[in-house]
């Protein structure tokens, strides 16, 4: 029977209360009774509670509301002066960072005094695996708000200790208090886990996660020194504070900071890509069609099924995964979604920035590519993800109909561009059909229980290979044989010197936020080693925090960039003749005019909608504002001034107002 260790974490028996995210709130004084937290199975109980705080990317949409998957409805984050400074709530809050503290201050004194019943080393892989969770919630600060508080122990109900512990630590300092505590998960945990095998955390999974951690830190500041997003950087909002950041900024060298976290980034992701082998995909070069044969190659290519079976135990790639047990009344809906693509759709930046599989981009000469009239030509001769994942009309879904759910989607029809209704369009014309189960018994309404990985290894590869190229400005052997495997799984070229010699950025700019680190274009190389880890890794939720630590998005603070998908205006127009297509009449187009542009601009149909002018961007949407009372229960009176916590730049200490100047 398979594990069910990460799913099923309600029925976890933790003789625990509620915590109140306010920092304030002193821990009630019978949390954890003395007869608690003292034997090993309690330790186990307590730590799977904590797995709630882990993603779910089974629906494989968590990349919309950036430039390479977009939903119907725009994203206040790019129409400047729509996000605003909230009144409460946000991501300053300290629930899981609570719990890990009193579980660690509890137990290693106990441990300390042996007075923890069981097996040693399972006692303390799962004292590994608290703190691996609260570098998690310490690494979702950082990754919003930057600079934040530092608080390793549960606190007294002192309104003067609470508010003297908000002070805000300078980022690096986080950064490296999160690597400290990896350092420890790592040390703490075993190669696997006592019971639960890939259901639960592994030393491979710190490493993973370290190494994200140490790229996302070594590239924040290379790409935002000079600016007051970095520790005593000019107008920093810390120095309002008299707070001073530690380490090499004392020396002012940041050029040591980024070195030292692209340093250990390094060290972890190689950790991890030496010890793990990509899984195999049996469909490089062939099959580039939407028939049975096709279906079937599919559904028996462990590549494919790495994303949509029910057991993802047996793939070494997946180093975490989340299951789920029919037989327990434990489902999900991830089958039914996509098949349905529920209201969100690739990009035609997304699709266009595939290569051809001989490794040259599309519009290089003698790349042999046959245009995007249609669905079917802009997935010939592509990178193997292209069209192993891009939905093509009359592709083959099911291939077991008796068995057919009633959510099932047999057969792939035209993109539903003009379905209002719920959440059952395709919004863009190009339809993602990553994590396709071709069991129609899992199409029924709940009735999925296809696994959801949390972590994989290939992001590993991708770690090494852009840390290395940042901190040197060239790739070493270990590099070259990462990118090298990676394209080969893929159905590429493995020359990537030949891609790099045929790129053009102005052409990528065009479509590609990721040519731009501060407004200015990239080099060549690091721009193919960010485009390789958008090919893999879509849908995985890691592109809005790659775009935000490269500084991607200035050059639409004064350049709108509008959102596109397939190519509507050419024979694939004739598709939606008997639906009417309407344009340009003003809020009853029903989809954007010709004359803006032959791609469907979803965005560009109505005048009334904030984005048809296209998307923009503030430079204070680099970190998230803090809500208005965190300042006003740390401040006297209601002078929000007297507050040790300073508000994130650009962003006013008055609720519900946009970022300066807006």
């Amino acid at each position: 029977m398979r594990s069910t260790y990460i799913l099923i974490i309600a029925c976890a028996a933790l003789l625990m209360g509620a915590c109140n995210k306010k920092l304030e709130i002193a821990p009630p004084s019978k949390v954890t009774p003395e007869n608690y937290l003292v034997e090993e199975s309690q330790l186990a109980a307590y730590a799977i509670k904590l797995y709630e705080n882990l993603p779910i990317f089974g629906y494989f949409d968590r990349d919309v509301h950036t430039d390479v998957a977009a939903r119907r409805v725009y994203d206040g984050r790019y129409t400047p002066g729509q996000w605003r400074t909230g009144q409460s709530g946000g991501v300053w809050s300290f629930t899981t960072i609570f719990e890990c503290n009193y579980f660690l201050e509890t137990v290693l004194s106990r441990l300390e005094e042996k007075k923890i019943a069981g097996n040693e080393a399972n006692i303390k892989h799962y004292i590994g695996e608290v703190y691996f969770f609260r570098a998690w919630a310490y690494f979702n600060k950082l990754d919003s708000l930057g600079d934040f508080p530092i608080i390793k122990t549960t606190l007294k109900d002192d309104k003067q200790l609470l508010t003297e512990a908000s002070k805000r630590a300078p980022q690096t300092e986080v950064a490296r208090f999160i690597l400290s505590d990896l350092d420890s998960a790592i040390l703490l945990m075993g190669a696997n886990a006592p019971t639960g095998g890939t259901n639960r955390l592994s030393k491979k999974c710190a490493q993973l996660l370290k190494s994200r951690v140490a790229l996302y830190e070594g590239t924040f500041l290379k790409y935002f020194k000079g600016t007051a997003y970095v520790p005593n950087g000019p107008d920093w909002p810390g120095k309002t504070k008299d707070y001073n950041a530690s380490y090499a900024f004392q020396s002012g060298s940041i050029e040591g900071e980024i070195s030292f976290f692209l340093d250990q980034a390094m060290q972890a992701a190689k950790a991890v890509a030496d010890a793990v082998p990509l899984v195999t995909n049996s469909m490089t070069g062939r099959l580039q069609t939407a028939n049975q044969a096709f279906a079937e190659a599919s559904e028996a290519n462990p590549y494919c099924r790495m994303f949509s079976a029910t057991d993802l135990g047996t793939f070494s790639e997946v180093l975490l995964w989340r299951d789920y047990d029919l037989g327990l009344g434990v489902s999900n809906g991830i089958p039914n979604n996509v098949q349905a693509a529920h209201n969100w759709g690739f990009t035609r930046g997304y699709v266009d920035g595939f290569l051809m599989a001989n490794g040259l981009p599309i519009y290089a000469p003698g790349s042999g590519y046959e245009g995007d009239d249609s669905i079917h030509l802009a997935r010939v001769g592509r990178d193997g993800r292209l069209w192993l994942f891009l939905a093509q009309p009359g592709q083959i879904n099911i291939l077991k109909p008796s068995s057919l759910g009633t959510h099932a989607t047999p057969v792939v029809g035209y993109p539903d561009i003009l379905n209002l209704i719920g959440n059952h369009d395709q919004v863009t014309g190009y339809m993602s059909r990553k994590g396709n189960v071709y069991d129609g018994a899992q199409l029924g309404n709940g009735k999925g229980d296809v696994g959801s990985i949390v972590y994989r290894a290939i992001e590993a590869y991708f770690n090494y290979m852009e840390a290395c190229f940042e901190k040197n400005g060239s790739l070493d052997g270990t590099a070259t044989a990462y990118w090298e495997a990676i394209r080969l799984r893929a159905g590429v070229d493995p020359d990537f010197q030949k891609t790099i010699a045929a790129t053009e950025m102005p052409k990528e700019a065009l479509n590609n936020w990721a040519a731009y680190s501060a407004g200015t274009l990239i080099d060549k190389t690091l721009y193919n080693i960010r485009r390789e880890r958008a090919c893999e890794l879509i849908g995985e939720g890691l592109r809005y925090m790659d775009l935000r630590r490269w500084r991607a998005m200035d050059q639409m603070i004064n350049t709108p960039y509008h959102i596109e998908g397939f190519r509507l205006w050419g024979p694939m127009k004739d598709w939606y003749k008997a639906a009417a297509l309407t344009y340009n009449i003003g809020d009853k187009s029903t989809v954007s005019d010709p004359a803006l542009s032959p791609y469907l601009r979803i965005y560009q149909k109505t005048q009334s909608v904030l984005a048809y002018n296209g998307y923009r961007w503030a430079m204070a949407h680099y970190f998230s504002p803090i809500a208005m009372q965190h300042f006003l229960i740390t401040s006297e009176g209601a002078d929000v001034s007297t507050s040790p916590i300073y508000q994130n730049p650009g962003w006013p200490t008055e609720a519900n107002r946009p970022p300066l100047g807006y």
